[in-house]
């Protein structure tokens, strides 16, 4: 028996997901799980070719993961942080300190964190194990969707002639320049245009060879510590992954690179001089630490978000994660909310819920996906620019008020003005399960389960 009660030979439902991310290749995996044997992913890339940096693996993902079958393999090389360090970037002075030992006891999982490669290699694993139900076509574009009666859409391949396809459900996981979300809105006659928000990050891998040679740096790798440095309008966030392997350093601090991004990543090609002067008032450990990095291998990531949309569901399509939340890095949690909508989909379009693939039916379950999912995932995307802006303050009352709550932390007293530490934060994100809010959202529409 599958999950949700259904029998893996009764789902005839076609679903088409546009994006193989994150947020893709979860939504493949739970609706295979599901019971579904009609889900075809397309993908512009040629390859999934598994690149990218670190990524925290909080529990609630870790939980969702755990249920798709995949979680063992991602934490047997991912790294189980112990504590966090919130540091002064210019000196290195600790302003705060947080234990993270009780997270697996409350949460049922710790706070990992490893490769985002073992991630997605794992997620992708978990699909190719479903083959029967899962096809991959990459180096495909979809383009020019409709909605009604169906959806329908133009798949245009990097070698040969475009094609029309009609599915019964059609997921937009496109990310931040979706074009699903483009029709979508086109059809509502809204607009949702990417904007800029003035920041890029830096994403670096070091690994312990690099690092070999100064023992402060070796301190770090060999440390389960996730360590925030902050300083004004700038803050780098670092930790060990694979195995105590490789330091993973995330920056954020103001877009100065006016290059073209027109990658689907917003990634450019970035300046290690440049780099070595926005962090210049930093300690001298930071500066050695960036100057191990090579010339040529310097990567900026464009922070780009939307604003929120009036829906992310039209007619039998829905958006998922950054098409429809995309989530600045300062909360660790745009991959988890894009793994918590795949997991929630899974629930509400069981195949014995939507069995009579009847557009009305489909409609009903993603309006309780979006139920369950908006408003959450929203939040989260507030709280996580919000911790950004209280991170990166300069000089005056607003950052004196910030160290004050950091020094009564030092004596167990008070919230942790970096959110991603706080406990009540946490109690909020990790403590909740989507899926059993899924079962409650489809009991309470009396969209149930139709068994034999």
């Amino acid at each position: 028996m599958a999950p949700n009660g259904a029998n893996k030979d009764d789902a005839s439902i076609k679903i088409c997901i546009a994006g193989a991310g994150m947020g893709g290749l979860a939504c493949a995996l739970a609706l295979a799980q599901a019971g579904h044997r009609d889900i075809t992913v397309y993908e512009t890339a040629s390859n999934l070719g598994f690149v990218g940096a670190g990524i925290q693996l909080a529990p609630n993902m870790a939980r969702i993961l755990d249920h798709f079958g995949v979680w063992k393999q991602i934490s047997a090389e991912a790294v189980q942080c112990a504590d966090t360090s919130i540091r002064e970037g210019s000196t290195d002075k600790e302003l705060g300190h947080v234990k993270l030992d009780y997270v697996e006891k409350q949460y049922g999982y710790p706070h990992m964190v490893g490769h985002r490669a073992s991630l997605a290699g794992s997620l992708y694993g978990g699909c190719k194990n479903e083959s029967e139900r899962i096809t991959f076509k990459f180096s495909s574009t979809i383009s020019q969707a409709t909605f009604f009666p169906k959806p329908k859409f133009t798949v245009t391949p990097r070698e040969g002639e475009p094609y029309q396809v009609e599915c019964d459900v059609l997921l937009g996981a496109d990310g931040v320049k979706s074009n699903t979300r483009v029709a979508m809105l086109k059809e509502l006659d809204e607009t949702a245009d990417v904007e800029d928000t003035g920041q890029a990050a830096y994403r670096i891998m070091l690994t312990r060879d690099q690092m070999k040679n100064d023992s402060e740096l070796l301190a770090l790798i060999d440390a389960d510590s996730v360590t925030r440095w902050i300083g004004e309008k700038r803050h780098i966030i670092a930790y060990p992954i694979a195995n105590k392997t490789i330091y993973n350093i995330s920056t954020a601090q103001p877009d100065t690179n006016f290059a073209a991004a027109t990658n689907a990543t917003y990634t450019t090609k970035g300046s290690k001089s440049e780099m070595m002067k926005v962090y210049g008032d930093y300690c001298p450990m930071i500066h050695r630490m960036l100057d191990l990095v090579p010339d040529r291998e310097v990567c900026e990531w464009k922070l780009r978000v939307h604003a929120p949309l009036s829906t992310w569901v039209h007619g039998s399509m829905a958006l998922v994660g950054d098409a429809c939340h995309p989530t600045l890095p300062h909360l660790a949690q745009g991959a988890a909310q894009a793994i918590e909508d795949a997991a929630v989909l899974g629930v509400v379009l069981a195949p014995k819920r939507i069995a009579d693939a009847k557009p009305e039916t489909i409609n009903k379950a993603l309006k309780i996906y979006e139920s369950v999912r908006k408003e959450r995932a929203e939040a989260l995307v507030e709280l996580a620019a919000e911790n950004g802006r209280s991170m990166h303050l300069g000089q005056g009352k607003a950052k004196e008020e910030r160290d004050k709550v950091f020094a009564a932390l030092k004596s167990g007293k008070g919230p942790v003005p970096d959110k991603w530490a706080d406990a009540d934060i946490q109690r909020m994100i990790y403590g909740h399960d989507c899926v059993a809010e899924a079962e409650k959202a489809c009991r309470e529409a009396g969209f149930t389960a139709k068994l034999d």
